[in-house]
């Protein structure tokens, strides 16, 4: 096949090699940009490029002091004789690497890392919980669209980076500001895309579904639910990126841990080195979390991708409804009773092991599945 075949298709093979050879592509230009904005410096005992703030800003300070100094400092610069390559702009691939041993020793990336993706998951929860409910109001019941649909759609407008002086008023600048920040930036998009998908269910299941005298809760709980759930796991992929954003938007607010915080520290010791390791960490954080959703929608709505049940795929099901409602129990009920984050911790934990049990043994039965089939 032709590679420049307009919407062409790509073998297995052609995806593996020309993904490589990409990613050496772009780290050689990373590296050829970092040395073209490379500069040689001076390695000089007690030298500053800079004055001291307090000689410049002290006003009793005479010109002629400062032209001492500056003089003094220059003298030192002409007599040198060694020098080293800096990276002032952008550090080059290989010192991004050297950076991680002491991002994991010292700036402790793993445990900032845990607490990020931890106010990333509340966030992510309390916005599809009120996006999925306000949402299905709206979207169902005509009096909710004709009051507040407007309002909703004009939501996305608002300046969520502007709003943050507000949510440190009302609810502080620790981590409850954070998620209820990260959740509102969510459901900005999220609440009208429920809306829309709900507005996409097609006619011919209503139909169906109204011919076999089904009630409304039963049309909600056999059609709404699943075919606005099923389009909904593509929208919350997508918000993945934008959740990230406003994650460490909220961290650097008063940076008490998490690679939002990590990132303004180092940026402003100006280690970029740590700062680009940093952010590689997040994309791979990112990615991972794609990865998850995506499989986690194809276990959950088999029906977009199979014909038919698979032996195995209920398991899944069932493991994977126990990891989640394990992350339900974590989140609602300590925020509900305090006192209790101790014990629903080790309760989620056991319910998310048992879950993953459950899950990787639907796992092994969809891979016999599979071969037994092949």
């Amino acid at each position: 096949m032709s590679l420049f075949k307009l919407r062409g298709n790509l073998t297995k093979t052609q995806n593996l090699v020309l993904g490589i050879v990409g990613l050496v592509i772009l780290v050689a230009v990373w590296w050829i940009l970092a040395e073209v904005n490379a500069e040689q410096r001076a390695v000089i005992d007690d030298y500053e490029t800079h004055l001291p703030s307090s000689i410049l800003q002290d006003s009793t300070v005479q010109q002629i002091d400062r032209d001492s100094l500056a003089r003094a400092d220059s003298i030192k610069l002409a007599n040198a004789t060694e020098f080293e390559k800096v990276y002032p702009i952008l550090p080059p691939p290989n010192h991004v690497v050297a950076a991680f041993p002491d991002l994991f020793q010292e700036d402790r990336l793993i445990y900032n890392s845990k607490l990020s993706i931890w106010r990333n998951l509340q966030g992510y929860f309390w916005a599809i919980l009120i996006s999925v409910v306000v949402g299905f109001v709206i979207g169902l019941i005509p009096l909710f669209r004709g009051l507040f649909s407007k309002q909703v759609d004009a939501l996305r407008y608002l300046p969520l980076t502007a709003l943050t002086g507000l949510f440190i008023i009302w609810f502080g600048i620790d981590d409850k500001m954070k998620i209820a920040f990260l959740a509102f930036g969510i459901l900005v998009y999220m609440l009208p895309v429920v809306v829309q998908r709900i507005d996409e269910v097609k006619d011919v299941y209503l139909k169906t579904v109204f011919t076999l005298g089904a009630t409304d809760w039963q049309t909600i709980r056999s059609v709404y639910f699943p075919s606005v759930f099923s389009k909904l796991m593509d929208d919350i992929r997508v918000l993945t990126a934008i959740s990230w954003t406003y994650i460490i938007i909220a961290e650097l607010l008063n940076r008490q841990g998490g690679l939002g915080a990590l990132i303004y520290v180092k940026a402003r010791q100006g280690q970029l080195e740590k700062v680009f390791a940093i952010l590689i960490v997040i994309i791979l954080i990112g990615f991972l979390q794609d990865r998850i959703f995506v499989y986690m929608d194809r276990r959950l709505f088999p029906h977009k991708y199979a014909k038919k049940r698979i032996n195995g795929i209920k398991e899944v099901e069932y493991g994977l409804m126990a990891i989640l409602m394990a992350i339900t129990l974590a989140i609602i009920v300590p925020a509900i009773i305090p006192s209790t984050i101790g014990v629903m911790g080790n309760l989620a934990t056991i319910l998310a092991i048992t879950g993953l049990v459950i899950s990787l043994y639907g796992e092994y039965r969809l891979r016999r599945a599979s071969v037994e089939a092949a």
